[in-house]
């Protein structure tokens, strides 16, 4: 039985005519570690595989390792094998540094950028930091059921055929879609056919993918003001003229959209983003009339309203739509983990084959294992019944944190009781700078954020976000009380100003 190779095949420069091999090993070898290609501690291939791969006898290769392990660029020792040195000469560390110094600017390429990429700008999301009071958008992930899920990957895995190796159509995993469809027809009213479902890896793919499809440089693009961050930045990549339009108590102010002229409509209509506000139904009819009349389109972003905690479901937006104008749009990330990276598009019919033709130009279709322990997670009942215990977990943080609002922070921020949602909004009194509270609060380790942050232009009121659901109640209760703190210090500075 042939001895198992342990380390990767080396890459080698071809061997100049006429040079001795043991002196072409050897020299290769030795410049790859001193431009730093072989690092210290890095495991080099036995002399075996070595002399299969390139056709050498054993003898040559063992003398250029001799070589090199007596001028100290390589250590070996029984049962590790060979390695580049951990500790290097004084002479290969001075060559070294000359050899990653950066050549002058005056000497580097200039890569022309396009339009587009002039406009992109990066759009940060999960940042490895603590999960402290009131850190937004992030589900409590160690309530998640990991070990079922472990289970039901490993079933998943015994079952991959050939077929299922080699891909799946880039509108996703066919039972995926037929779970998802019958899922949002119960649970959200959406009217759909699995044919409509389109697998992404998250909301903001799917904004790029219906930007591309629908939208121009140039073309005007509406959304809420305050808003999420990430639609902006995707619609000025793509050179859109974004209009903003303010939000009330009701959502989206309709009678502020143009009549005529725009192409396409973002909003967040179940759970406001920042604001947590619920769109009213007479404001939902007036916004379908208005993409009705204008041939406008409705980007229905619906993040996290599965965790609705008072009154009745509300249905989404495109369950209300007799005219195909609304494409809706939802996420695991929030329900299940944020790194799972799926989520779903309803694309209206008459645009399916075209957004299915920029999904297959784009990242092709989304990981085929990853789609069928979600379709098996949902089939089997395990998703619903997650989504219940979520909810009462999640309502009972929210009940605590505006407990604990009610009796620390009156009169200094009036937080609000949302309907939905793993956040709320809170208000500050006249003259706080929320900015100077989401200092002050940091020092204090708690993360606060201002909602001036999601504003388009001029914000309004001075509030914060505060995120709930993935903290405990003891985290809660320790965050109000080291942001009535900030809060006091913060009055204090306003008064003085």
């Amino acid at each position: 039985m042939p001895k198992r190779i342990t380390s990767f095949a080396l890459a080698l420069p071809p061997r100049a005519r006429g040079l001795p091999a043991y002196r072409w090993l050897y020299e290769s070898l030795r410049q790859q570690i001193l431009d730093g290609r072989l690092r210290p501690g890095t495991r080099v291939p036995a002399t075996r595989d070595l002399a299969r791969q390139y056709g050498l006898a054993r003898g040559t290769i063992v003398n250029a390792f001799d070589q090199l392990k007596s001028e100290g660029y390589l250590a070996g020792s029984v049962g590790s094998g060979t390695r580049v040195s951990r500790v290097l000469p004084e002479q290969l560390l001075h060559v070294e540094r000359k050899h990653a110094e950066c050549p002058p600017a005056a000497k580097r390429l200039r890569v022309g950028l396009s339009a587009y990429g002039q406009r992109a700008t990066l759009f940060t999301g999960y940042e490895e930091r603590p999960t402290l009071a009131f850190r937004c958008n992030l589900p409590a992930l160690d309530l998640f059921p990991i070990t079922l899920w472990t289970k039901i990957t490993n079933r998943c895995l015994r079952r991959m055929t050939m077929q299922l190796m080699m891909g799946c159509s880039p509108l996703g995993y066919a039972p995926l879609r037929k779970a998802i469809a019958e899922y949002l027809r119960t649970a959200r009213a959406v009217r759909c056919e699995p044919e409509q479902i389109l697998i992404v890896s998250g909301v903001q793919e799917a904004l790029d993918l219906v930007t591309r499809v629908l939208v121009d440089p140039g073309d005007r693009v509406c959304l809420e003001n305050p808003a999420y961050p990430g639609a902006a930045l995707v619609f000025q990549a793509h050179g859109a003229a974004v209009k903003a339009i303010g939000v009330d108590a009701e959502g989206l102010r309709v009678s502020e959209l143009p009549a005529r002229g725009a192409r396409l409509a973002y909003l967040t209509p179940g759970h406001q983003f920042p604001l947590g506000t619920t769109m009213s139904l007479a404001r939902r009819l007036q916004l379908l009339e208005w993409a009705r009349k204008s041939g406008a389109l409705i980007f229905e972003d619906d993040y996290d309203s599965e965790y609705r905690y008072s009154g009745r479901p509300i249905p989404a937006l495109q369950g209300l739509d007799q005219h195909g104008v609304v494409l809706y749009a939802g996420s695991f990330s929030k329900v299940m983990y944020p790194a799972l990276r799926l989520g779903y598009v309803v694309v209206p019919p008459e645009l399916v084959k075209k957004m299915e033709a920029i999904k297959s130009l784009t990242t092709r279709h989304m990981p085929v294992l990853q789609q069928m322990v979600v379709a098996e997670f949902i089939s089997e009942g395990h998703f619903a019944r997650h989504l219940r215990r979520m909810r009462e977990v999640y309502a009972e943080r929210l009940s605590v944190l505006l407990e604990e609002a009610r009796h620390r922070l009156a009169g200094a921020l009036n937080v609000s009781s949302v309907e939905a949602g793993l956040q709320t909004a809170g208000w500050l009194t006249r003259g706080v700078r929320a900015e100077t509270v989401a200092t002050l609060a940091a020092e204090r380790n708690v993360e606060v954020t201002p909602l001036s942050r999601y504003a388009l232009g001029r914000a309004g009121q001075e509030g914060l976000q505060l995120g709930f659901a993935a903290l405990a109640p003891r985290e809660i209760r320790r965050g109000v009380r080291e942001l009535g703190v900030a809060l006091e210090k913060a009055q204090t500075r306003a008064s003085s100003a």
